[in-house]
């Protein structure tokens, strides 16, 4: 009976041993996971504040010629001050929906002034500005697909065993604020 119990107990350890590596590995994937989001959304953070970065030279830029436009130069900056104080993916969609409305009314501003739109300052601003909007497109949208990779092993067994004991829990999507759906108003008789 000695045998016996000694090959049942070297089973038992190479189990309790096998399960304790697979837990290990399962939790460290999660650790991989949850930093390749946290890498994507430092790309997004990145990209906005690329964004912040240029809006303040398109605003003296377009002050100059528009200097009675004031409504729409405020909106932007206080729509920049909002997205620089967002602290949550959910804050910063919002954040950057207000902003990009802003600049959508910009746009119509800059449609009246001939002379700003041939600026050569003002049209590289809105290259890079432009090219800004599509890194950022792009950054948000590796956020959300590593978002939901690490969300499905949060949420498929037995990642969710690992996941609820080791305090591993979902991530925000990058979502844009329900308003963004709306068409903006645009009024070309003030």
């Amino acid at each position: 009976m000695g045998k016996g119990f000694k090959g049942i107990a070297i089973i038992i350890i190479i189990v309790i041993v096998g399960a304790i590596f697979m837990l290990m590995g399962s939790y460290n994937n999660f650790v991989t996971e949850e930093e390749n989001v946290d890498q994507a959304y430092a790309q997004v953070e990145n990209q906005l504040q690329r964004r912040l970065d240029l809006i303040p030279n398109l605003v003296n830029t377009v002050k100059g010629y528009a200097s009675h436009e004031k409504e729409v130069i405020q909106s932007i900056s206080d729509a920049r001050a909002r997205l620089a104080g967002a602290r949550t993916p959910e804050e910063e969609a919002t954040a950057n929906s207000e902003l990009s409305g802003a600049l959508s009314r910009l746009l119509v501003v800059v449609e009246n002034y001939p002379n700003l739109k041939a600026d050569k300052q003002f049209t590289q601003l809105m290259d890079e500005l432009s090219g800004t909007e599509n890194r950022l497109a792009v950054a948000r949208k590796d956020y959300n697909n590593q978002v939901s990779v690490y969300n499905k092993k949060v949420k498929r067994f037995p990642g969710a065993i690992v996941a609820s004991i080791t305090g591993f829990d979902e991530k925000e999507y990058f979502q844009a604020d329900p308003r963004a759906e709306e068409t903006p108003a645009v009024d070309f008789g003030g």
